[in-house]
Order: structure tokens, then sequence, then C-alpha cells
């Protein structure tokens, strides 16, 4: 047995190793600890995003969205394109900037970014949400149809307002001038008529004229046709003498009165729509606006709107008529125009007689509104 401070002394080395050991552990657990804290790698923590008009020739551009882990981060680009309702995701070749610009192979899908994040310890990955699906390049869209201004009479100017437009880019306008039968029909392009403006010539007498304006922007082209002007007079007797507005009392056979211009609003009818109100124009035939000639309309076939009083034009020319829409409304459910029964007349003369017209016209219908 060994001796009592012998026996101390074994104890106080024991003791001795097994601190040194303790101390030994500690010091690389704090050793890996401290190695953990100092990298990690890239975590999202808010996706990326997309911005920028979804259109054929639009860019869009891609913002990474947020990242936790050690600086400094890094960050890589992968465009895919998907199907309409944002899956079967594939990249699309070349496309690895942080913007894109959407091509025609894109129309009818959507797409996405994948944002890859890289440091020092590692690789993350996030998509953004797919975008809206890509629209066709869009052309013009007329929304207020052209019209002609002046006078329908042998040698007079008459110009083309090209009415109102909408679309991307720059819109640019080409015209061409179409001689029409006394109702406005059966036209025919007028050789070399295809400026602004047109100067009536002897061919036109008895006819009525028309303007076709097309628009056209980068991504294509539309076409819009005024509403016939008066019938082209020669000038000889019924009207008043100049180009202002007259009386409907000077307006005499063998000139005539005439519907040329309407306006409706809304100017598409819906299934929902519960009134219209309708603008008439009243020329003579010598293209003059006329004051005090009685409007009557009524929509074809029956029972679709309200028939409401004759209503007199005001001093140039306008009369406005507004009509409820009735149970008969829409007439059919493939209905896609109101037709509506127009007459202009000379107060105190027969309905069928003297300087009346009358004539059929038509406002688009869309029963989905």
């Amino acid at each position: 047995m060994p001796h009592p401070r012998r026996k101390r002394w074994l104890l106080a080395g024991a003791a001795a190793g097994v601190a040194a050991t303790l101390a030994l552990v500690v010091g690389l657990g704090l050793l890996a600890a401290s190695g953990a804290a100092a990298g990690s790698p890239p975590v999202n923590t808010s996706p990326p995003t997309i911005s920028g008009t979804v259109q054929v020739g639009g860019k869009l551009h891609a913002d990474p969205g947020s990242w936790t882990g050690s600086p400094p981060i890094s960050f890589h680009y992968r465009w895919q394109r998907c199907d309409q309702n944002g899956a079967n995701c594939a990249d699309i070749g070349g496309a690895t900037s942080d913007s894109y610009t959407l091509t025609s192979a894109d129309v009818g899908n959507t797409v996405r970014v994948v944002v890859e994040a890289t440091n020092a310890d590692g690789t993350g990955t996030a998509a953004s949400a797919p975008t809206a699906v890509v629209a066709a390049p869009a052309a013009p869209s007329n929304t207020n149809p052209p019209f002609v201004t002046g006078t329908p009479l042998l040698g007079q100017t008459l110009t083309a307002n090209p009415g109102t437009w909408t679309g991307p880019g720059t819109i640019t306008f080409s015209f061409q001038w179409r001689r029409c039968d006394r109702f406005g029909g059966a036209c025919t392009d007028i050789p070399g008529a295809s400026a602004g403006t047109y100067v009536v010539v002897s061919a036109d007498v008895g006819h009525t004229l028309r303007v076709r304006v097309t628009a056209t922007n980068a991504s294509g082209s539309t076409t819009a046709t005024s509403a016939p002007t008066a019938v082209v007079a020669s000038g000889l007797g019924g009207c008043p003498p100049g180009t202002q507005p007259v009386p409907v009392a000077d307006v005499t056979p063998p000139a005539r009165l005439t519907v040329d211009r309407m306006q409706f609003s809304p100017p598409v009818v819906g299934r929902t729509t519960t009134s219209v109100s309708a603008r008439f124009h009243v020329s003579d035939t010598c293209g003059q606006s006329v004051q005090g000639a009685l409007v009557y309309a009524t929509a074809v076939p029956f029972n679709q709107l309200s028939v409401p009083p004759e209503g007199a034009t005001d001093a140039n020319g306008w009369a406005t008529l507004d009509f409820q829409t009735l149970a008969g409304f829409p007439a059919t459910r493939f209905q896609r125009l109101l037709v509506v029964f127009v007459r202009a007349r000379k107060p105190g003369e027969d309905l069928l007689t003297g300087i009346s017209t009358r004539r059929l016209v038509s406002v688009r219908v869309d029963l989905s509104r």
C-alpha cells in the first residue's frame, strides 16, 4: 500500500490531468463554434421580383430580393419560360443577365427569373413569381372614327380628320379617299387621292365620299373609315349661298337634307346598359349645317330602345336624342350591332316628301359588358 504522501501526490497529478483534458475539449469546442459563426452560406429572405412591360419587345428587369449570409455575395440569373399557369418552366438559352427582352416565342407564356446567390461558404437559389401572360404586340386601336370636314360641293376642298387612336409608340396615318353611292355604299378608291385633303371633282357629283384612314405603329396597322359625306352637289340651286350653317326653312329642292354624322354614348352598348344618348348632325346636300331640322330615331327591330320625341337641330346642325333600353334588348344573344333608323325633315312638310332624308346607322353591341 502506497505511502500516504505518495497517494496525495498521485491524486493531485490525476486531477491536473483531468483539468488539462477539460481545458483542451473546451478550447476545441470554442474554436469550432468560432469557425461556424465566421462563415454562413446565402439564405433568401425575400424572393426575387420582376419589373417591366409584359409584352413582346418589353424589357424585364430582375431584382435579386433579400439574402442573408457572409459577405460578399454575388448573384447570377437564369430566365425561364413557363406555361400560362407559371408551371413547366425551362431555361431560356442565353438569358443569364439581370434583364431580359421579351420575344415572340414568349407570347402566351409566362416568364420567371431564378437567382443564384454565392459566397465563400456556399450557394443559395430562389425563384421569382411568374409574370402575367406575355401579350402580343399591339397595333393601333381606333376609339373614335375618322370624319370629313368641308363642303361636299364641286370644287370645294374636303379635309380628313383621322379620329382618335390608342396604341404604343409613335402612330402615323395614311389616307385613301373613296367614292360611294348616294347611301354611302358600293365604295371604290379614287386613284391618286391619298392625301389628307381632297378637292371635289365633277365625277363626285351625285355620290357621297368617305375617307379610309390607316394607323400604323411598330407593331402593325389598323384601318377605319369615316361616315359618308352628304351627297356631292354641283351648286345648282336649292341651297342658300355660302358655307355657313343655314336655317332649314331656306333649304329647298332640289337640295335635300342628309344625316352625315352621328355620335353614341356609350360608344358600345352592353347587356347592363340602361340608357343611350345619340347625337345626329344634319346638313344639306351642299354641305351646309342645317338649323331647325326635326330628327326622329328608333331602334330596329322595335322594342329594344324607347322612342324619344323628335328633336330640332341646334345652330351647328346637331340634335340630341336620349333612349332607354327596353325588354326587347338584346334582340338575340348573338347581337353585335344595334341598328337605328334616323329621319330628318323640314317642319310642316310631309314625312315622305320635300327635302326629308332617312338612313340606317348602327352602334356596336358587346353583351359581355
